[in-house]
């Protein structure tokens, strides 16, 4: 059983529609074991220029009233910048979906993810769609997760058992990854009996602290959207302890994606605390994870650390140039507002590890905040020079 389907009532499936010039999977379903609409809940990106599968995921599940049978997705094509054309495919994608599946069209939710302002392939889609349907089962998490991958080099999943429910979970992104959200899709299930109004508000406060805590390159897409479905199979759950696993999933998630990020070498986990508010202590965090001199110290395995408190104290927030300290693991780095000597040997053993934490302290009250990013190397331009 794989991770998307391991909660009880969800079925799923991927197959090779001819998109990828690869010819690897590229076509994506999870749907509901028996083809019923189930309570569901969706974030979408902030960004104004909105993809077509968007668009029509937010009308449908409106009009669906929370409910939803199935998610259809693609990858190489982000149906973004297209129009009209590209608002009638995502609708032709879910009517097509209904159709095999037997359900009504709003009650499926359409996700494409690859490069903007290309035409649909169609012909490709209209042809691959019967054939995802008819792959759906039990064991076919791993492909759904595989066909929604772009640039990304390894699945992304992750399963949560909880005491009387399970949630599954897959995910992509590994680049424009920017709050409000990060080019990412994540896709959860759970078998936790939940109506659409509880659901709605529990998702969003898991997104808010980890896909919303996350960014790459300070780049938000136009396809960023997060679905949760629950079929109710192991009953109610406890409230808490379900927002708090939900919580988890989110967060695992969004840590893949910073590990998978297009040509990084490590994730770097920013925390600022000490500071006047919370409010200010995520932006300063966020300043720090969006530097590009700070980023490229860290690929170069170096605690220049006059990077990381020069942003904190040119973003804007209270700040006191005598009163900070910053420190790379528990390695202190700068204390008072001035450099502390330490043990270089051992900072380079702990620039060794794939994730790193650099901790800002500025002593002025109990605000805190955490941002997930990477460090900016080679790979990253390779990856982003304008190559199809």
């Amino acid at each position: 059983m794989s991770a998307i389907t391991s909660p009880r009532g969800f079925v799923a499936s991927g197959v090779p529609a001819g998109l990828k010039k690869s010819g690897k999977l590229d076509l994506s379903l999870i749907a509901t074991e028996d083809g019923t609409a189930v309570p569901a809940a969706a974030v979408f990106t902030a960004n104004k220029l909105a993809a077509a599968p968007v668009q029509v995921s937010r009308a449908h599940l409106a009009a669906a009233s929370g409910r939803v049978a199935a998610v259809i997705t693609n990858s190489a094509n982000a149906n973004a910048a297209t129009g009209a054309a590209g608002y009638g495919d995502a609708e032709q994608m879910a009517t097509l979906t209904a159709e095999h599946l037997g359900c009504a069209p709003e009650e499926v939710l359409v996700c494409s993810t690859g490069l903007i302002g290309i035409p649909m392939p169609m012909d490709k889609i209209t042809a691959g769609i019967p054939a995802v349907v008819v792959a759906r089962d039990a064991m076919g998490g791993n492909d759904a997760a595989e066909a929604i991958m772009t640039t990304d080099s390894v699945r992304k999943e992750v399963v949560h058992q909880g005491s009387t429910f399970r949630i599954g979970a897959i995910a992509k992104g590994a680049g424009m990854l920017q709050p409000n959200m990060a080019t990412m899709l994540a896709f959860v299930t759970t078998d936790a009996e939940l109506t659409p109004s509880e659901l709605h508000p529990m998702l969003r406060t898991a997104v808010d602290g980890s896909f919303n805590r996350l960014t790459i390159d300070g780049a938000q897409s136009t396809n960023d959207t997060v679905i949760a479905l629950a079929s109710g199979r192991a009953g109610p759950a406890d409230p808490s302890e379900f927002q708090e696993a939900l919580n988890a999933v989110c967060y695992d998630l969004a840590l893949q994606m910073a590990d998978d990020a297009e040509g990084s070498t490590r994730t770097v986990i920013i925390r600022v605390q000490g500071a006047t508010d919370d409010l200010q202590a995520l932006h300063a965090a966020r300043a720090v994870a969006n530097n590009q001199l700070a980023k490229c110290s860290w690929y170069g395995k170096n605690a220049y650390w006059g990077r990381v408190a020069s942003e904190v104290g040119a973003c804007g927030i209270d700040f006191d140039p005598d009163g900070f300290s910053i420190s790379y693991g528990d390695i202190v780095t700068a204390s008072s507002g001035v450099a502390v000597a330490y043990d270089e040997v051992k900072m380079g053993e702990y620039f060794e590890n794939r994730r790193i934490r650099i901790t800002v302290d500025l002593g002025l009250g109990g605000g805190a905040g955490e941002i997930i990013t990477t460090d900016l190397g080679h790979g990253y331009v390779d990856e982003n020079m304008g190559k199809s």
